[in-house]
């Protein structure tokens, strides 16, 4: 089992690598043998990971997701290193709560800007240059089950993850005969940096959705491995326009503002 899930030596994009899920799935995709490229905004906490994960192969690219040149620069760089990228996960997100009568619309604009546009852009260019090379590859989109149910107070979360999902079905269909599968993992409540600040501006909210979980707690972040690793070796090969959700039930309970 251990062989079908192998990613060595595959070439893997991770945004949003600096911290939470980006920075794990960055860790635990280098100590598997993979060759990471890590991108962030935040040099000093890349830096820190390629410190740690001396001994790996893992370049670490300061980046801002949304800025199109740079990303384009950085999958140069990336080709120029280590090879054509063969796995892409899109992780990079944010969330900025509030109510939609409040919501300024600014933040709206930044939330769909990072969490949609800039991963519709990073996989159009991916794709691009996979079909350019003649070669298979698998896009692993970070969605959310706030795409799948509805949740108060983060409505351009719940928007741009509901985007992400549709994206991602649509991509498959039309990436398949290239040979690149389109996937996509909705996380629920998980002890992150992005869940930790919602819970710190909404410290009452989180504690209900907390005691709603069908498990009784929030994942841990090695509960995503089996599914990323899954999507992004041949153990997938199959599998496109898929959305495993990952969430200890709580999307079957649903929570609304």
């Amino acid at each position: 089992m251990s062989d079908l899930l192998g990613i060595r030596d595959r070439v893997i994009l991770v945004t949003g690598a600096s911290s939470g899920l980006g920075r794990h799935f960055a860790e635990m995709l280098a100590r598997r043998g993979a060759k990471v490229v890590a991108v962030a905004r935040r040099t000093e906490r890349l830096d820190e990971l390629a410190h740690t994960l001396a001994g790996t192969s893992f370049l670490a690219l300061s980046a801002d997701v949304t800025d199109a040149a740079a990303m384009t620069r950085v999958l140069d760089q990336a080709e120029a290193a280590v090879g054509t990228i063969e796995v892409l996960v899109n992780n990079a997100g944010i969330t900025l709560p509030g109510p939609v009568a409040e919501l300024p619309r600014e933040d709206w604009r930044r939330v769909i800007d990072t969490n949609l546009n800039a991963a519709w852009m990073i996989a159009q260019e991916v794709a691009r240059r996979l079909i350019a090379a003649k070669k298979p590859g698998s896009i692993v989109n970070i969605a959310s089950i706030a795409g799948i149910r509805t949740m108060g107070l983060v409505s351009p979360y719940v928007a741009s993850k509901a985007g992400l999902i549709a994206l991602t079905k649509n991509m498959a269909v039309e990436l398949a005969p290239h040979g690149i599968r389109v996937n996509a993992i909705a996380p629920g409540l998980f002890d992150s940096e992005l869940g930790n600040n919602y819970a710190r501006r909404n410290p009452e909210r989180r504690a209900k959705m907390r005691e709603r979980i069908p498990m009784g707690r929030v994942g841990r972040h090695d509960e995503l491995d089996a599914p990323l690793l899954l999507l992004a070796s041949d153990a997938g090969s199959y599998m496109t326009g898929s959305v495993v959700v990952v969430d200890g039930g709580f999307s079957e309970i649903g929570l609304t503002a």
